[in-house]
This record gives structure tokens, C-alpha cells and sequence, in this order.
């Protein structure tokens, strides 16, 4: 996001925020602790708290790209021109999800229809959510997150695989 931008809602730029945090002594805190520094002493609200936090531990070098507080995650999305119902169908069954999938070792967490669907990852660790959101009767974008992954590598690597994934679910659509 942009300095302008942050300072069109916020009325600081990111250089501002970053010398206020380092002021305060963010340095020495916590993510929790930043976010409430901001909640309480600057009066943001909670999407701004975990934004300004975010950002700042990004530009002092205490979290990587795509860290979370529960390891790494990534996302990757793709919108196909297909009904939201079909789309929802090639991931949900176990059968077409394999052609395109083929990963042994998925295991179902919940579904809501044309909206959701939760797996555990085979690994036994990370998760997985794919959500879907129709475009148009027959347009429908579809994002994969996968979280609790391990390290920054383990990110990008996923992030490679899911993008071809996708690609694959796409061309089975055709």
C-alpha cells in the first residue's frame, strides 16, 4: 500500500508510523503489543492496528513476506468461466478433485456449498481453504490459501504449485 494511500485514511505516511512505533519502544514489543500501542495511543481501528503492525515488523526485518503468527501462508487465485456450482463440484468431489489434484493423503475439515471448502494438507500441519466467489451465472474466481506452512521457501515453493494447480482445474474446465 501506497504512503499516500495510508496517509489519505490514517493522516500518517509509513515512514510516520514507523518512527512513531520506534519511538514508543516497538522495538521491544510484541506483535499483540504494537497492535494495542495503536488500538489505545493512536486510536486505530482494528484492521489499521494489524495493517501499521504488519508493516512494521516487515521493515525492521521481524517478519518475512507471507509470515504469519502461525507460520507462512500463501494465496493464489484464479477466475475461470465456469458456474460457481461446477467450480465448487471439481474441488469438492475426491474423483474430479484427483484429475486435476492428485494428492493422496487429503483429508476433509468442512465444506459450505459454492463457498468453502477447508482440507488438511498432507503433511499433517498446514490447511488448506478454497473459496469461491461467482463473478457473473457463468464466471466464478476461485482462491486457494494454504497456511501453516513452515518457512519462507516452503511459501514460495506452494505458492508455484497451487498457481499450476489452478491452471490445471482451469483447463479441466474447458
Amino acid at each position: 500500500m501506497s504512503d499516500e494511500a495510508v496517509k489519505a485514511t490514517t493522516g500518517k505516511t509509513w515512514p510516520e508510523w514507523f518512527a512513531i512505533l520506534d519511538n514508543a519502544g516497538a522495538a521491544n514489543m510484541n506483535h499483540q503489543e504494537i497492535a494495542k500501542y495503536l488500538r489505545t495511543n493512536q486510536g486505530l481501528s482494528p484492521w489499521w492496528q494489524q495493517m501499521v503492525t504488519v508493516n512494521y515488523e516487515l521493515a525492521r526485518g521481524r517478519r518475512e513476506r507471507h509470515q504469519k503468527m502461525s507460520g507462512y501462508e500463501i494465496n493464489v487465485s484464479r477466475t475461470i468461466k465456469v458456474p460457481v456450482a461446477r467450480l465448487f463440484k471439481s474441488v469438492a468431489s475426491e474423483k474430479i478433485r484427483f484429475t486435476w489434484l492428485p494428492e493422496d493423503g487429503l483429508t476433509l475439515r468442512n465444506t459450505t456449498p459454492n463457498k468453502t471448502i477447508r482440507l488438511n494438507w498432507t503433511d499433517g500441519k498446514s490447511t488448506i481453504e478454497f473459496s469461491f466467489y461467482p463473478k457473473t451465472d457463468d464466471k466464478t474466481q476461485v482462491v486457494v490459501t494454504h497456511r501453516k506452512l513452515r518457512d519462507a521457501k516452503a511459501s514460495a515453493k506452494m505458492k508455484a504449485y497451487w498457481s499450476e494447480a489452478l491452471d490445471r482445474l482451469r483447463e479441466l474446465q474447458n
